[in-house]
């Protein structure tokens, strides 16, 4: 009986595999010569597009680009970039942030989609964003907060979308949270 080494294994199983790949290729390439060129410039395309990027020093410095920015975000969280930070200060006043707060902080008491009514005015609303603090241009603040409520600039804010069925003249507004009280059970109709 004749010995059966690695070797042999390997060639029978490449004989044996020959005759499923002429298939496929014959399948694949096709019969008239158009179809042939075509797929001919197909296999040239895809090859092309292989070594542009696997083998291409750009396309491998652009992967480590990619990684090292997904690296940075994943280790730093939501705080980005010094740039970044303060991109998002400039623009993001009375709960209009562009980043998502995340996880919410414990002295935030209420929740974006609860239902309001303001305890002073009395119209009800929607909120639709909070803030930890008051987050608004100096000079608003000033007026809303004179000298004997600054303490209300500390607390949390929040952004509602008030009720169009109160009539109060205004879409939205930004009040302390010492100002709400949550009610249930109310549809709330905006503009």
């Amino acid at each position: 009986m004749p010995q059966i080494n690695t070797a042999t294994v390997l060639q029978i199983c490449v004989l044996l595999s020959a005759l499923p790949a002429q298939y496929f290729i014959s399948q694949w390439y096709g019969t008239n010569s158009a179809q042939r060129l075509q797929v001919t410039q197909r296999i040239i395309g895809y090859w092309n597009s292989f070594i542009k990027s696997y083998l291409s020093l750009d396309a491998w410095t652009d992967r480590l680009k990619l990684w090292k920015a997904k690296t940075r975000n994943w280790y730093y969280g939501e705080k980005r970039t010094q740039g970044v930070e303060d991109e998002e200060e400039i623009h993001a006043y009375f709960a209009e942030s562009t980043h998502i707060h995340s996880p919410k902080p414990e002295s935030v008491q209420f929740n974006v989609g609860q239902v309001i009514i303001h305890r002073r005015f009395g119209y009800s609303g929607v909120i639709v964003g909070w803030d930890v603090k008051a987050r608004a241009p100096k000079e608003w603040l000033q007026h809303k907060y004179p000298p004997e409520k600054q303490g209300l600039r500390e607390t949390p804010h929040y952004r509602i979308l008030i009720n169009r069925a109160n009539s109060f003249g205004k879409s939205t507004a930004y009040i302390p949270e010492e100002e709400i009280t949550i009610i249930i059970g109310l549809e709330v109709v905006s503009l």
